[in-house]
């Protein structure tokens, strides 16, 4: 059994939460990357990158651990929804992805601090919204409040009330952190969860 330690680096309480029910030690540390895609990047690119960037930004922090980054990018007809932040922007995207189905990236890498040695995958889900009405935008949003998730809506809250249908190989990577891939990887790094 690997006995080093395993740092989250991210300051998403649900990220936190996630990994919490995987039952192992684990720290959590603020990676402090701006959060934006590169001209011309694709959405699994920017996942990807940012997933990976966060990894290594604690580094110097937790030189001996196992560090995860994750990072969820949506794609809408092309065009990559981040986090809203706003209301106003909250209600924009989901009046553009009423009826529609999104894509999201959510991208993990773990970092093996010390060897430097990084393993990372991209697993999509399709999400296919309902059509919402502008009322319903509206008390959704006043409800939840999920300014800081991607694509505006919380599927493990009342977000789920929003979609039509989901398709992904692990409802845990729309949440925000992929724990099937996530346990293959802690695996070969000789941390078994159960």
């Amino acid at each position: 059994m690997n006995s080093k330690t395993i740092v989250l680096a991210s300051t998403s309480i649900y990220r936190s939460q996630l990994l919490s029910t995987l039952q192992i030690p684990f720290l959590t540390s603020a990676p402090e990357v701006e959060e934006v895609p590169l001209p011309g990047e694709e959405a699994r690119q920017t996942s990807l990158r940012l997933a990976e960037l966060k990894a290594r930004a604690v580094v110097h922090q937790f030189p001996d651990a196992l560090i995860i980054g994750s990072d969820q990018v949506a794609l809408l007809n092309g065009a990559q929804l981040g986090k809203p932040i706003t209301h106003e922007n909250a209600v924009r995207q989901l009046m553009a992805m009423r009826g529609n189905t999104v894509i999201f990236h959510t991208a993990l890498s773990l970092l093996d601090a010390e060897t430097g040695q990084i393993q990372s995958e991209v697993i999509e889900t399709s999400v296919k919204f309902r059509p919402l009405t502008d009322g319903q935008i509206e008390r959704y949003l006043h409800k939840e409040q999920p300014y800081h998730c991607a694509g505006s809506a919380k599927s493990e809250g009342l977000g789920i009330a929003l979609i039509e249908r989901i398709e992904g190989s692990d409802p845990n990577a729309l949440i925000g952190l992929p724990l099937i891939a996530l346990i293959n990887m802690l695996e070969k790094q000789g941390v078994s969860v159960i």
